[in-house]
């Protein structure tokens, strides 16, 4: 079995749809990727394919940090969705670490998430809170993350971030 991570195209998008409807047993987080894909705002998109079966997709998305001294842009990562059969096997993995990569090329120095504590790390995520970067949302912070893709990003960040406000409706 061969595993291809490659950029979304507009072919896939029912199938985007069906994984992450299926991955989090709720349609939110699939409206959530279709109504920010159709307003246009830039995103990296990625879908992981099996042996040509579309079973994965990751989606990161702007986000802006705001402080009373400064305002930035940067990216998060999520939702990220692998097919029920497929999960625990890697392909989640695969399509982190593939868009990470992606939004270094793309130019990006640091990348938000919100998600599992013990999950993302793996990654080079780590607590934002302590750094002086907090959510917009109400969450622990244990959950809401940071990486530099350049080293030195975060020197001097602070602030609140604030992700698109389609993600207010998940």
């Amino acid at each position: 079995m061969t595993l291809i991570i490659r950029p979304e195209t507009a072919v896939d998008a029912a199938k985007v749809y069906e994984v992450e409807a299926a991955a989090f047993g709720r349609p939110a987080e699939a409206e959530l990727v279709q109504k920010l894909q159709q307003s246009g705002v830039e995103t990296i998109s990625l879908v992981a394919l099996l042996d040509d079966a579309l079973v994965g997709h990751v989606l990161f998305s702007p986000v802006t940090v705001k402080s009373d001294a400064d305002e930035f842009t940067a990216v998060a990562l999520g939702p990220v969705a692998v097919s029920p059969d497929q999960q625990n096997k890697g392909v989640g993995d695969a399509l982190c670490r593939s868009g990470l990569a992606a939004c270094k090329q793309a130019g990006h120095a640091l990348v938000f998430v919100l998600g599992h504590a013990n999950y993302y790390p793996r990654f080079g995520f780590v607590p934002s809170a302590p750094l002086g970067l907090r959510c917009q949302f109400n969450v622990p912070d244990d959950v809401f993350m940071v990486t530099e893709l350049v080293p030195g990003a975060l020197h001097n960040k602070r602030g609140t971030v604030y992700y698109h406000p389609l993600f207010s409706g998940v």
